[in-house]
């Protein structure tokens, strides 16, 4: 019997790469992972020559424009890739009868919020990246009714450009860093995302729709760096500051806290406390 086969988009990625560290532990798939060299999401002939190649069963996006500030000065790319293309994406897979898993953000929402944000609540991005994105979801479930859009937040790993590599890089050359104190929301090592997705697909109880998920916890972005400096024992001092004293070209959410009860309801899936994710990551690096 042939192996049910899954194409991963964005493989030079965080949650790419984590994926492929682990798709060697599920051998009842046939995985096949791209870059935007082998596989140019935005060019629908690309796409299309794919899926008449490999008749993926699954198709997981986790291609994207991630550069924030950046998508503020270069709009019409981000809306290629994270918009546009994801929109083609899902046609194909519609085409196909290939289920979609896409990976969205918590950018999607206004930040104004106290609560944890459920899946069905208002979205109001507020910069031009979550924009984007959001149309990119809408795009996602409209063209391919077999979609399920995953939404993350402060994803790090030990690949790639994220917060946890920059703060280390700072810590070991500085005495002092500025970290805002004023943003809050969940840290998502990508490794415990990954999992989470192959878990969906291994449950073979494929339920369309929009999910989040994140590692469990609530913090700010000060909070998680002086985490970083206390279990890397750097000589560093770490300052809170307000959003107002560290202006970016994109503004960001205060408040982007998400909701995981659908997830762990609908698939058993188990949150790691971000401490411990951090950790573990901290261990690797």
């Amino acid at each position: 019997m042939e192996k049910p086969v899954i194409i991963v988009s964005g493989k030079n990625g965080q949650l790419g790469n984590e994926l492929n560290d682990i798709a060697n532990n599920y051998a009842l798939f046939e995985f096949h992972f791209f870059d935007r060299t082998e596989l140019d999401i935005a060019n629908t002939e690309a796409i299309n020559t794919a899926f008449e190649k490999f008749k993926p069963t699954y198709f997981i996006n986790t291609a994207a424009y991630t550069a924030v500030d950046k998508a503020e000065a270069e709009q019409e790319q981000a809306y290629l890739i994270n918009a546009e293309a994801t929109g083609n994406i899902a046609k194909a897979c519609k085409a196909w009868s290939t289920k979609l898993i896409h990976v969205s953000t918590d950018y999607v929402f206004s930040g104004k919020g106290t609560k944890p944000y459920k899946e069905d609540d208002a979205t109001d991005p507020v910069n031009y990246y979550g924009y984007t994105k959001w149309i990119g979801e809408q795009l996602a479930l409209q063209n391919n009714p077999q979609t399920i859009v995953i939404r993350t937040s402060w994803v790090y790993s030990v690949y790639g450009n994220n917060f946890v590599k920059t703060m280390m890089r700072l810590m070991k050359d500085r005495t002092d860093i500025n970290v805002v104190n004023d943003q809050y929301g969940s840290p998502t090592y990508a490794k415990d995302l990954a999992e989470a997705i192959i878990q969906i697909i291994v449950q073979n109880n494929f339920q369309p729709g929009i999910y989040h998920f994140s590692n469990s916890g609530e913090i700010n972005w000060h909070t998680f760096a002086s985490a970083i400096k206390d279990a890397k024992h750097f000589n560093c001092n770490v300052h809170a500051i307000p959003s107002s004293q560290y202006p970016t070209p994109a503004k960001r959410p205060a408040y982007s806290v998400m909701s995981k009860e659908k997830i762990v309801n609908v698939y058993n899936i188990q949150l790691k406390p971000w401490q411990q994710s951090l950790a573990a990551c901290l261990g690797k690096l």
